[in-house]
């Protein structure tokens, strides 16, 4: 094999790319990854990891503020923003650099350019607008990954008018922010930047906030922001965004009518689109719709010999479901027969607090798709270590087959709620029934201990309610 040939070909780096390169090379591919920035991608770069760490800020800010309860005095208790943003900046570069050496730990070549297929076998990577060579690879896997999307009448500009990659840079804090679009990027900012003193607002489309989650939940966590100072307005169509000498005006129309939101900033947290142009696809004649990659359960595409993972081929738009994808790619390209992705089981998380996550179906869900259910509710209030560190906001909801006792949906509010749904999403992939659940001795005293009693609950065997 010649040294520009590869088993191999993966365009993007972050973590459908770099996952599915890895166990390539595992496998003993010969592996090859195109990336135009930074390893590791948007999540690890710009999203995921950096976010939760400006998150992590938020909440110690937060509890020093409540630290009187706790008998501790905190005097001048102030923050510095930019060693904020320049902590969150240098976990990424960590993150980068921690990824660069599992590349060389595999022998994986990296190449620094952007690549554009040729054909299902030639790729060619171009950098600074100049071709720098062609690559052969007898499959390509396209982990191109997506971008910010907006919405008509409002354009990004990067400046006031800002993307979650500007709302993580800022050289200051904003007094007030205008936040279009409610999902889990949306709250997570609402929450970051109201905790550190912003005027946030927060506009919604939907009925609810985080739209996909339960809905029972989602109406707890909206009273639990409003609480804390975010103005919230769901059922709400922004028309447009306007630049001004002073910030920028959005106007919504509400139930109530048309309003005026003036701000110093907008962030567009409105979702994301694949990046499926300039790099060939079209010319190959590789299925495209709605700005992502049509591919089977292999991640096969239309064209034999090119795949696709992660975001670009759509929804659920998650690192963890990226790289679950690429190694399912990569083990049927090397004749394994792998397990396909049950995306019944891929939990969801938000890292505002208090905490939402979940697995499966909401209860809505469920009734819809005909099941008759059982529902089990457990707040954390009662348990013990909720109260002892003073996080007693929330509940777990737990939806069960009736007829068959099999967990068809867990939703989680509250604190390590994003920690606490593993044990569930493992419940629900092994198909384990209420019973199985509740009579699973749980440790006391912890959080989890809420799920154990919600399981109860819905059989009427809760204990501690």
């Amino acid at each position: 094999m010649s040294k520009s040939s590869y088993d191999v070909i993966i365009l993007g780096g972050g973590p459908g790319g770099y996952t599915a390169a890895i166990r390539a090379a595992q496998l003993g591919k010969r592996t090859a990854i195109i990336e135009r920035e930074r390893l590791g991608g948007i999540c690890l770069n710009w999203g995921c990891v950096p976010t939760k760490a400006l998150l992590r800020n938020a909440e110690i800010f937060r509890l020093f503020q409540a630290s009187e309860q706790w008998g501790i005095s905190a005097d001048n208790l102030r923050f510095d923003f930019p060693k904020i943003i320049k902590r969150s900046r240098g976990i990424a570069d960590r993150i980068s650099k921690g990824v660069e050496y599992l590349m060389k730990k595999n022998s994986i070549e990296v190449i620094t350019g952007v690549g554009r297929l040729l054909s299902p076998e030639a790729v060619e990577v171009r950098a600074e607008g100049k071709s720098t060579q062609t690559l052969k690879g007898a499959h390509v896997i396209v982990a191109t990954g997506a971008r910010p999307r907006s919405v008509p009448g409002v354009t990004i500009d990067r400046k006031r008018i800002i993307t979650s990659s500007e709302a993580m840079t800022l050289a200051d804090l904003p007094k007030s922010m205008v936040i279009i679009g409610a999902g889990a990027i949306g709250v997570e900012f609402a929450y970051f930047y109201n905790a550190l003193g912003t005027r946030v607002t927060l506009v919604e489309m939907m009925p609810s906030i985080l739209p996909i989650e339960d809905r029972e939940l989602t109406k707890l966590l909206e009273a639990s922001l409003k609480k804390q100072g975010i103005q919230i307005f769901t059922e709400t169509r922004v028309e447009k965004a306007t630049v001004t000498d002073a910030g920028v005006v959005v106007n919504i129309h509400t139930a109530s009518g048309a309003q005026e939101l003036s701000a110093n900033l907008a962030l567009s947290a409105v979702g994301v689109q694949g990046n499926v142009e300039n790099i060939g696809l079209e010319s190959l004649g590789v299925k495209v719709e709605r700005n992502h990659i049509v591919v089977d359960k292999y991640y096969r595409t239309s064209v034999a010999g090119i795949y696709a993972v992660g975001d670009v081929i759509g929804p659920p738009w998650l690192a963890h479901v990226a790289s679950a994808e690429g190694v399912c790619c990569v083990e049927a390209i090397a004749g394994k027969d792998p397990q396909v992705v049950d995306y019944s089981t891929i939990p969801g998380c938000t890292y505002c607090q208090p905490q939402l996550a979940s697995v499966g179906f909401t209860e809505e869900m469920a009734k819809t798709e005909g099941y008759d259910v059982k529902v089990g509710r457990f707040p954390f209030r009662p348990l013990g270590k909720a109260m002892a560190i003073g996080e007693a906001e929330g509940m777990v909801k737990l939806i069960f087959d009736a007829k068959y006792g099999e967990l068809l949906g867990a939703h989680i509010l509250g604190a390590e709620a994003t920690e606490m749904i593993a044990e569930l999403v493992l419940a629900k992939k092994l198909e384990a029934t209420g019973p199985d659940i509740f009579r699973t001795i749980h440790a006391h005293p912890t959080l989890s201990e809420a799920v154990m009693e919600a399981a109860a609950a819905a059989y009427g065997e809760a204990i501690n309610i």
